[in-house]
């Protein structure tokens, strides 16, 4: 019967993105504060990856782990910010349906990978920290690179099998989706079509790809904290809480947003609220990665400060 219906409706070929619609005054403001964090984000993600490739005093797992945790949210941040931007100039809020699919790959592909990498992280720190004689043998070139292909890979083979299911859904009627981007559920709410199978493999795929590194991750940073209380040295204590502190500010305000929008997001009532998390695990937390992660550190300040020497002295040159 519910196939019946939907063949009367029209089939869309286009959705519109609500965006802050609610905000049309602010549109402006708001285009200017968004424009800027993007800058940062690109300027602070591709500092630390051009970083991490060129100088030699940071080719070691932490800062491989870094350069690729930048180059996913380089890539995070072009797939939602760019799109977002646009809307708050134009009255043309329209995107395709197969480029609203395409985003949700993306994004998902993107975060799935993030949840990867944080996990690979809190591994690496752990045996920094838990056993740190032994780390140069456990966390040797292979075992860095095996983790981080894994994550590449993992997260893009998920990502495929989700994708399959979406593209067999039909869209009709209504297309307006009450977000800033193409997200899953606002999505599945325009499906004329069942959703059930799809709304299931989503759930398993979920599971999968954020439950194992998200134990991972805490598991880590908590056999970390323990090692760390058993220091006698009071500055020994205070340098690993003040790296594993800004570490788990990081996973806490990724995994604690991401959590709390998948448990809203059936409640249309709170679909502003929604938005609001939404940009902490979308906007903020790529900002926020490379100055918390990389560019505070005693290392990196000393590679900016090596590299803009070399800059200079090639300008003299020249």
């Amino acid at each position: 019967m519910q196939k019946l219906e939907w063949r009367n409706e029209t089939i869309i070929t286009e959705f519109i993105l609500r965006g802050f619609g609610e905000l049309r005054e602010l549109r402006i403001l708001l285009f200017l504060v968004f424009l800027m964090i993007y800058i940062m984000t690109m300027v602070g993600n591709l500092t630390v990856v051009i970083l991490v490739l060129t100088d030699q005093h940071l080719q070691t797992p932490m800062y491989f782990f870094l350069g690729n945790l930048s180059c996913v949210e380089t890539c995070y941040s072009s797939t939602i910010l760019p799109r977002m931007l646009v809307n708050f100039l134009t009255e043309n809020h329209g995107v395709s349906v197969n480029g609203c699919i395409a985003q949700l790959w993306a994004f998902v592909f993107l975060g799935v990978t993030e949840c990867y990498l944080l996990a690979a992280m809190s591994y690496d720190r752990y045996v920094a920290i838990c056993k740190p004689l032994h780390y140069s043998v456990i966390m040797d070139f292979r075992v860095c690179l095996w983790l981080v292909a894994g994550s590449w890979i993992g997260s893009f083979v998920i990502d495929i099998v989700l994708l399959a299911f979406i593209l067999q859904l039909s869209f009709c009627g209504h297309n307006v989706i009450e977000h800033f981007f193409c997200d899953f559920a606002p999505m599945m709410n325009l499906a004329c079509s069942d959703t059930s199978q799809v709304k299931l493999v989503s759930a398993v795929l979920t599971s999968i790809s954020t439950m194992p590194p998200f134990i991972l991750t805490i598991a880590s940073y908590a056999h970390i904290i323990t090692a760390v209380l058993g220091i006698p040295s009071t500055t020994g204590r205070q340098k690993a809480f003040s790296t594993c502190s800004s570490h788990l500010i990081v996973v806490t305000i990724f995994y604690g947003t991401l959590i709390t929008v998948y448990l809203l997001q059936d409640a249309s009532e709170l679909k502003e609220l929604n938005k609001a998390f939404s940009i902490f695990y979308t906007i903020l937390t790529p900002l926020f990665n490379p100055l918390i992660y990389s560019l505070r550190n005693k290392e990196v300040k000393e590679a900016i400060r090596r590299t803009a020497t070399k800059c200079a002295n090639c300008i003299r040159l020249h």
